[in-house]
């Protein structure tokens, strides 16, 4: 059963006892077990739909510090999943939202905020300061990130992951378990795993994760039940089964392994992939662009190129642009020769945000086409800039 280093535990306060009354009862937490909570202190990286049930739960059951890692601000389209945030808090931080949120659930934990990126250079600082992280990302070189800081700290990882319809949970890096490279040694190739918004997300799935992550942090503090080390429990919520893999720490990981190779933060952008474009993380500055407001201004004199919408279907029902044709960037290799445009036409390709039609501008390129360019910021950039009456999504 692995613990975690906390400080000494703290005396109760009489508004304490009669808050967590429900606690002390348990003869498993009691009054020892709930001054351990109020001592204990948790990181929670990501401020949307896993970070969102975490951290009431763990603020509800008065875990005395709690950080936030997250950098973004507050969307309509979050709204369906993230209940940290309301209606009234769209458009700004996410972490001052979320900080309010928690303080009115429980004012006496300490909500620390952390308004930035994680990234090498702050993670191994920002990690080293509490006994657990929960991990609520959802891309794979934060989480790969998050597991190397937690192992060269010590500190234990709480990982949780949605997709669509199914979740997972499990706790890597304690000294007696494997890490997240012992379960996935390799990261996808780049773009074979859909974001959240472009595969979706069941808007209860996070909560549910997310719940049986705060009960994973929770048991880990306490040092009770048998935490999910060395076990990956698999979540598939449309039959309703729970299964559990087992995992094996791998002796020659280089993070966690007998003699482990890698003792220092890395390029994670690079080792998923994700290559360095012009000195920016943006990854469509590596294909020709256009904007949403010289295609408008095109369109609006008669001279529109040839515009291609590389979405699923369905998200065309859900937003247009007025595309002249669709096809998913997933078929469009497959499907060149339906393409309602020569080699030599001026062609704009666009999707939600910018990603997808960035990788099938730079598809239509490399198969000898001339002149493409991609719609920088897709149709969020168009409701935003042009037409706010085509929903964001």
């Amino acid at each position: 059963m692995a613990t975690t280093t906390q400080s000494a535990p703290s005396a109760l306060s009489t508004d304490e006892v009669q808050r967590y009354g429900r606690h002390l009862t348990l003869p498993e937490v009691g009054k020892a077990g709930q001054e351990k909570l109020k001592a204990a202190s948790v990181l929670i990286v990501g401020a949307g739909g896993l970070g969102s049930p975490a951290a009431m739960y763990l603020a509800a059951a008065g875990v005395g510090r709690i950080g936030l890692v997250d950098f973004d601000t507050v969307e309509a389209s979050n709204l369906q999943r993230q209940l940290l945030h309301g209606t009234s808090d769209v458009g700004s931080s996410k972490l001052a939202s979320a900080k309010a949120r928690l303080h009115d659930l429980n004012p006496h934990v300490d909500v620390e905020l952390h308004e930035t990126r994680l990234t090498s250079e702050n993670a191994l600082d920002i990690v080293d300061g509490y006994d657990i992280v929960a991990d609520g990302t959802d891309n794979f070189p934060t989480r790969y990130l998050i597991n190397d800081a937690c192992v060269l700290t010590g500190t234990p990882n709480v990982y949780a992951s949605i997709f669509r319809f199914e979740g997972q949970v499990s706790v890597f890096a304690t000294p007696e378990g494997p890490c997240y490279r012992c379960a996935y040694p390799e990261p996808p190739p780049p773009g074979l795993v859909p974001s959240c918004a472009e595969g979706g997300v069941l808007g209860v799935l996070p909560g549910l994760v997310g719940t049986l992550q705060a009960t994973e942090v929770i048991k880990m503090l306490l040092g009770i039940g048998d935490p999910l080390i060395g076990r990956l429990l698999l979540i598939d919520t449309l039959p309703m089964t729970f299964r559990t893999l087992k995992i094996q720490k791998n002796p020659d990981c280089p993070v966690c392994g007998d003699e482990p190779t890698q003792t220092e933060l890395i390029d994670y952008e690079a080792f998923c992939g994700i290559p360095a474009q012009n000195g920016t993380d943006d990854p469509m500055r590596t294909v020709p662009e256009t904007t949403v407001t010289d295609l408008h201004a095109r369109r609006e004199a008669g001279t529109s190129p040839f515009v291609l919408d590389v979405r699923k279907p369905r998200e065309a029902e859900i937003a247009s642009l007025g595309a002249d044709q669709l096809i998913p960037v997933d078929e469009l290799a497959d499907r060149l020769d339906e393409l309602n445009a020569s080699k030599d036409d001026e062609i704009v390709i666009h999707c939600r945000s910018g990603a997808r039609s960035a990788k099938a501008t730079q598809l239509l390129l490399d198969h000898g086409y001339t002149d493409v360019k991609n719609l920088a910021g897709g149709i969020l950039a168009w409701s935003e800039e042009i037409d706010s009456s085509v929903p964001q999504y």
